[in-house]
């Protein structure tokens, strides 16, 4: 089987680069023929598809990169199969992507979105998100990367701190984990709660706004923005420093920093909804926030990215959820619960490191796809 995979390539430390390249580098692993090349780099892709001759090429994406992971692919002759993402409102690339063989997803709820906006449910697979369990691992707390991490951020050896990590900590459900820390404030031992997020404009603005709700709920001096670059390599010393990893995200479609997280040993207090509900087992490896409120829209305005030249407006035939919100009461009974018990933390995070080895390791991730693209499309 040769494989050639579409993707943010050479790798930034975004959620889509990450993805393509753990796939790409766990093929490499079990021993699969495969080369990765930039998704928007056309001379090059058209390099490999000549000399390379790939038997299959995959792209990471979502819906607004059809043209360059399907359509060019296809044009030159070459089977394509898009790893989508999230879930959005195809537009006018329904006929193209059921014309396909195979559609890969993120997760189940992804897969539901894509059957409700019009695609194909019997030709699209689930392959979840690989993780890098030889490096997002269990460090000790001792450990001088990890000391000198709680140190820049301020937190001191007797605090618990909580981790939220994001491209905005908004959407990652830091104002409803806010909210149930100003709830159980003087119930839990000292803590420190950090979101660590990357700097970008809608970014700067939406920080300022869950900052001012700090101030409201009079937690400020215990929550800390982060906004700096940094680099995969410094992301599991980040999660290691942290005690709960915190994220009822209001939109998902897989949750990489939670599995992230679960492989590192720590316990997760998500939503329950979306992604979150194939790689978070409720109770056992992190808790699971009801889901308090459900944001609909009738109607959207779509363009280039859905296949549109002229910005064209989707009427809904019945609301669409675009975002969840996850019951606040919810959050600080479980955020209570782990920060008032150690030994529930170690355990919850115990099984959460077995539980990410055995289903989500990157290797385990290559191995999945080979299966699905030999029992789909009889390429071996």
């Amino acid at each position: 089987m040769k494989v050639l995979v579409l993707y943010d390539y050479p790798p930034s430390p975004g959620g889509l680069s990450t993805q393509g390249d753990l796939l790409y580098q766990g093929l490499l692993e079990i021993g699969i023929d495969a080369h990765a090349v930039h998704f928007q780099s056309s001379q090059e892709k058209e390099w490999y598809y000549q000399w390379f001759k790939p038997d299959i090429v995959v792209g990471i994406g979502y819906w607004g990169y059809i043209q360059d992971i399907v359509i060019q692919p296809n044009l030159h002759g070459l089977l394509a199969v898009p790893w989508l993402v999230a879930d959005g409102f195809i537009g006018n690339y329904r006929e193209v992507l059921n014309k396909l063989p195979l559609i890969l997803v993120t997760s189940n709820w992804v897969k539901q979105m894509y059957i409700r906006d019009g695609i194909k449910g019997e030709n699209i697979e689930v392959l979840p998100v690989g993780c890098k369990t030889d490096v997002f691992c269990p460090v000790k707390a001792d450990d001088e990367k990890v000391l000198a991490i709680r140190k820049a951020l301020g937190v001191s050896p007797d605090q618990l701190m909580i981790l939220t990590v994001g491209g905005d900590a908004t959407s990652k459900g830091a104002q409803e984990v806010m909210k149930a820390l100003a709830i159980i404030e003087n119930e839990v031992s000292d803590w420190k709660y950090i979101c660590k997020v990357w700097p970008q404009e809608r970014t700067n603005l939406q920080n300022v706004v869950d900052q001012e709700l700090s101030g409201l709920l009079g937690i400020e001096k215990r929550v800390q923005y982060v906004t700096n670059t940094v680099s995969r390599n410094f992301m599991p010393y980040l999660i290691a420093a942290c005690d709960i990893y915190a994220a009822p995200s209001r939109l998902e479609g897989f949750g990489m920093p939670q599995v992230e997280a679960g492989a590192c040993k720590k316990p997760v207090v998500g939503i329950k909804a979306m992604g979150m509900l194939d790689t978070i087992v409720h109770n056992k490896t992190g808790f699971l926030a009801r889901v308090a409120q459900e944001i609909e829209i009738n109607e959207a305005v779509l363009g280039i990215e859905s296949g549109y030249e002229e910005p064209h407006i989707e009427v809904f035939a019945s609301p669409r959820v675009v975002d969840y919100r996850a019951d606040v009461n919810d959050i600080a009974k479980y955020l209570l619960r782990l920060m008032n018990n150690k030994v529930l933390r170690d355990k919850i995070g115990e099984r959460a490191r077995q539980h990410i080895v055995t289903n989500f390791d990157y290797r385990v991730v290559a191995r999945k796809f080979v299966k699905i693209v030999q029992d789909r499309l009889g390429i071996n």
